[in-house]
């Protein structure tokens, strides 16, 4: 049988085993530096939950832990990465004339990323047709043919992206 140490989120298990996290990181995205920023991010996170009393104050395995909210830092890391490529290709395609700022920017990328935030775990086709509805401007016949479904799909899949925002936003309002 195995004996299991609990660490407390704290110096001790930061000193233990952030190289290690650094290390198993770096396997995964090739990047030394990219790693270490992803490792304070997830130890950054862990401190946050354990202040707001959403952590167990210690725990048995804490590699596997460390893994698992790793990997979902390199997830947030990877869709901010996809929200701003995607962003600057359609900047790419605007005229010269439309100079947005350095501050215009941060701030354009900033909501989108809540945004994307927000329509986590709605399904992809809900989160597609929310997208192309909101942001695009496109009618739901068109975003109906994108995606290959129902008009009326299309309309269940607003009001679901719809009831979503707001109890999102109503959680957002209640937490601050």
């Amino acid at each position: 049988m195995k004996s299991y140490v609990s660490y407390p989120i704290s110096t001790q298990a930061y000193s233990e085993h952030s190289s290690w996290l650094t290390q198993w990181l770096k396997r995964r995205m090739g990047c030394a530096v990219q790693a270490s920023d992803l490792t304070q991010d997830t130890f950054e996170r862990l401190l946050k939950a354990e202040a707001n009393q959403s952590l167990p104050s210690s725990f048995n395995e804490p590699r596997h832990y460390l893994v698992t909210v790793a990997k979902r830092v390199m997830i947030d890391y990877f869709r901010r990465k996809d929200i701003e490529k995607a962003y600057l290709e359609a900047l790419a395609h605007q005229p010269e004339l439309d100079f947005i700022s350095e501050e215009q920017r941060f701030e354009i990328l900033e909501t989108l990323q809540a945004l994307d935030k927000m329509l986590d775990g709605l399904g992809h086709n809900v989160k597609q047709a929310f997208i192309m509805s909101q942001l695009q401007g496109l009618p739901y016949l068109v975003i109906a043919e994108e995606l290959k479904v129902s008009v009326s799909s299309v309309t269940k899949y607003m009001a679901k992206a719809t009831e979503h925002c707001l109890v999102f936003a109503l959680e957002f309002e209640i937490k601050r």
